[in-house]
């Protein structure tokens, strides 16, 4: 399993969880665990997600996602579970 930490965060508007989750889906990865908040009117969400099942590269996906971001107004990033890790560590 190769596991990718995902970070969407902006001003909250109808359909980013849907925009996001339909990328994900055409591109054969699977949402592992899922958390999303909405604090006043700013959205967040961190998505633990299963890239095994894809043939785009790590790149080509944050890169994809980036662009859908800009497109429905907010910030997403993508980060391999191994780096992530090591960057929060003590």
């Amino acid at each position: 399993m190769k596991k990718t930490i995902i970070t969407v965060v902006g001003k909250d508007t109808v359909g980013i969880i849907a925009g996001v989750c339909t990328y994900l889906a055409d591109n054969g990865i699977n949402i592992l665990d899922i958390s999303q908040t909405i604090v006043q009117e700013y959205f967040n969400m961190m998505m633990i997600v299963d890239t095994s099942g894809t043939e785009k590269s790590h790149s080509d996906m944050s890169d994809d996602l980036k662009a859908l971001g800009v497109k429905i107004g907010v910030v997403i990033k993508c980060q391999r579970e191994e780096i992530f890790q090591s960057m929060h560590r003590i």
